[in-house]
């Protein structure tokens, strides 16, 4: 069964920070910092051991509103906040607290100046 949940930028933003209190809490921030002891500056290592558990988090978050467990609901919310993130700010920086979690902050300015 396919449900086809649309979501708005006032829902994504509370969803969001929910999965953000969620990584913080006690239990798992005690997990991610264990996970990320265990990868070191590993990234095969870091998406072996911490994204897991992100991943989990999240899931354990959406399907309170309702998205399938399990990689379908993770997909669809994923492109519902990729599509809000470029015309909404707060999404855009509650999705990059989430990543932070897993994956190394990402200068691109310095990219695009080089070639000046």
């Amino acid at each position: 069964m396919t449900t086809s949940l649309q979501f708005d930028s006032n829902t994504l933003r509370v969803i969001l920070a929910e999965i953000l209190e969620s990584l913080t809490n006690c239990e798992n921030a005690l997990n991610l910092e264990d996970a990320k002891s265990k990868a070191g500056n590993d990234m095969l290592k870091v998406m072996q051991y911490v994204y897991p558990i992100v991943v989990s988090t999240q899931m354990d978050v959406i399907k309170k509103y309702g998205l399938p467990e399990g990689r379908e609901g993770i997909i669809k919310f994923t492109r519902s906040v990729v599509a809000f993130e470029k015309d909404d700010r707060v999404v855009a920086d509650l999705h990059r607290q989430i990543r932070s979690f897993y994956l190394p902050p990402v200068n691109v300015s310095s990219a695009v100046t080089s070639h000046v």
